[in-house]
Parts: structure tokens; sequence; C-alpha cells
């Protein structure tokens, strides 16, 4: 389905225009809003990876890490409903943090069968650094969105993100 966007003003980046894909943004396709929510997420995830590379982490590794430090207390099956993983992705993640001793599973006092995820002081600390490059990476990439376009953005991207699924 291909769902187009009128009164853009929005131009191709100059990425685009020095591969020679530059006429390509006049296609349906460079104006379908699936496409642009894909490719928009494509570039940040490769952004966000580059970034994330020189702490050890990935972006589904940081992401739990990061929710465990925020004293959320969340469960292993609240990430993946959050995270839209399979629970068994959710954990092998928070395996892979427990290895390198950056969170740890707790009894859940909500729930005596179930665990939550909590970050250790390590954990804490690498997902401060690991925050604070994802900022700075993400100053640089968003440096052409004016606040308001920010502020807009953020409240679209979460609107979408939070809808439930159509089953």
């Amino acid at each position: 389905m291909i769902v187009r966007m009128t009164n853009t003003t929005a131009t191709p980046s100059s990425t685009a225009q020095a591969a020679g894909s530059e006429r390509l943004w006049t296609t349906p396709v460079g104006a379908d809003l699936a496409f642009l929510l894909a490719r928009a997420n494509a570039l940040s995830l490769s952004r966000i990876h580059q970034v994330l590379e020189e702490l050890g982490l990935r972006t589904r590794a940081y992401s739990v890490l990061e929710i465990a430090a925020s004293d959320a207390r969340p469960s292993q099956r609240e990430l993946a409903e959050f995270l839209s993983l399979d629970p068994s992705q959710i954990v092998s993640l928070v395996d892979q943090l427990e290895k390198r001793a950056l969170v740890s599973r707790e009894p859940d006092p909500r729930d005596r069968r179930a665990n939550v995820v909590v970050a250790t002081a390590e954990g804490r600390l690498l997902a401060g650094r690991a925050r604070e490059v994802i900022n700075d990476s993400d100053a640089e990439w968003f440096s052409s969105l004016t606040p308001d376009e920010m502020d807009v953005l953020t409240t679209v991207l979460r609107k979408l993100a939070s809808a439930p699924l159509d089953e």
C-alpha cells in the first residue's frame, strides 16, 4: 500500500544525491510513508549500531539495558511486549547482558512466578555512556530539524509505535 505525502518540502539528502539516486525521490515510493519510515529506521539503526559498537552493545541489548537502568523493573514479558520481540529473544538478550554482569534477574514482587530485569551498577554506568554517545549522534543527525519539528516527530512516532496491533 502506498500512502502518499502531500505538501512535503523535504529534499533528498546529499548522500542520496551523491549516489545518483536523487531522481528516484520523485517516484511514488519517494512519497510512501511506509518506505520513508523504513528507510529512516534503517539509517537510524545503522548510525546507532556504529556508535554502540565501541561499547560492545547492539541496539536491542542497549534497549533492554537502558530500560533495566531506568528503575522501571520490567519483567521479561513486559520487555518482549514493549520492544515487539519474541520472548525467546528477550531471554537471549538478558542472558548476554547478565553474562557481562550488566543486569540481573530478581523476583518480581508483583508476580512470584516472574522475574524483573534490573541493571547492576556496572550496567547503569554503561547505559549512561551509551545514552551519551547516542545523544551526541542524535544531535548531529537531527540537526536539520527545529525543536518544534523534533517535538512533532517524537509525538507522531510515539503515537504510531504505541498503537495496538490489529490482529
